[in-house]
C-alpha cells in the first residue's frame, strides 16, 4: 500500500512540473506573421497576425488539462471555424527549458518561450462586473462571457459565447504592472475594422480619441483596422501648426518645413 501511494504521489508531481513547465507564454515567427501562446489556469489561447500591417489574423483556444506529454481539453473558440466550438481535442506535447513542440495549428515549428505564468497579473480572468454611473453592476456568468489570459508580460482578452460558437473580439499584446499602475501595449486587435470592412469593403473608419491622448498614444488603436483618427492635441492653443495659421503665416511655415 505504501509503494502504491508512493507511486502515485510521484505520478501526480511529475504532471504538475511538466504542466508548469508549458505555463506561461510561447512565440513562433511565421514569416509575414507572428503566432502567440499562453497557457495559464488551465486555458490556452494562440493569436495569429501581421507584425508590420498589426493586423488580426485568427485565434483559436479553450480549457487545457495535461496528462502523459498531452494536452487535452475542449475549444471554446475558433474564428476560422466556429463549428470547431464545443469539441474535445488531444494534441502531443514535449517541452524542453525555452522550447516547445505542440502539434495544433498544423504547422510543424518550435514555439520560443517568451515568459512564465507566475509574477505580474498572471491567471485566467472573466469580466463579472461593470461600472455604471459610479457603481459596480454584477454580470449575470453565461455563455456569452470575455476572458483576459494573462502571463507575465503578455496579455489577450476575448469575447464569446460557448454555445453558439459566436466570437465578437479580441485583442492582445504585453503589458506592465508596476507600483499599482497597469498599462498595455496593444498588438493586435480585431472586431470593429473587420465588422466595417465585412459590411462594406471600401468603407473608411474615422475614430475620435480621448482630447488629452497624444499622437503617439493613438497609435495603439490603429492594429483595429481605424484608418485614421481625428488628432485633437492638434488644434489646441500652443500646438505650433495651429498658432501659425491662426496668425496666418501658414507661408512661412511651410517653407520651413519644406526646407
Amino acid at each position: 500500500m505504501k509503494s502504491l501511494i508512493g507511486i502515485v504521489v510521484l505520478m501526480i508531481l511529475q504532471t504538475n512540473s511538466f504542466s508548469q513547465s508549458i505555463q506561461g507564454a510561447w512565440k513562433r515567427d511565421l514569416d509575414t506573421a507572428i503566432q502567440y501562446l499562453t497557457i495559464v489556469d488551465n486555458y490556452f489561447s494562440i493569436a495569429t497576425f501581421h507584425v508590420s500591417e498589426k493586423r488580426f489574423i485568427r485565434s483559436r483556444g479553450g480549457t487545457a488539462v495535461f496528462l502523459n506529454e498531452k494536452m487535452n481539453g475542449k475549444i471554446e473558440f475558433n474564428t476560422a471555424d466556429k463549428t470547431e466550438v464545443g469539441k474535445d481535442y488531444s494534441y502531443g506535447v514535449k517541452a524542453s527549458v525555452n522550447s516547445l513542440n505542440l502539434d495544433a495549428e498544423n504547422i510543424s515549428l518550435r514555439w520560443q518561450k517568451v515568459d512564465e505564468a507566475s509574477g505580474g497579473l498572471s491567471g485566467n480572468w472573466r469580466i463579472t462586473g461593470r461600472e455604471q454611473d459610479g457603481k459596480m453592476i454584477p454580470m449575470k456568468p453565461g455563455a456569452r462571457k470575455t476572458i483576459k489570459i494573462l502571463s507575465a508580460t503578455h496579455f489577450q482578452w476575448i469575447a464569446i459565447n460557448t454555445d453558439t460558437g459566436e466570437f465578437f473580439g479580441t485583442g492582445g499584446g504585453n503589458y506592465s504592472f508596476k507600483d499599482g499602475k497597469y498599462t498595455e501595449n496593444i498588438e493586435f486587435l480585431s472586431w470593429l475594422g473587420d465588422t466595417a470592412k465585412a459590411i462594406k469593403p471600401d468603407s473608411f473608419i474615422v475614430g475620435e480619441g480621448p482630447w488629452s491622448m497624444t499622437s503617439s498614444g493613438l497609435l495603439q488603436y490603429y492594429p483595429a483596422r481605424i484608418d485614421s483618427f481625428f488628432n485633437f492635441p492638434v488644434s489646441v492653443t500652443g500646438n505650433r501648426i495651429v498658432d501659425r495659421v491662426r496668425l496666418q503665416q501658414g507661408y512661412d511655415l511651410a517653407r520651413v518645413t519644406a526646407l
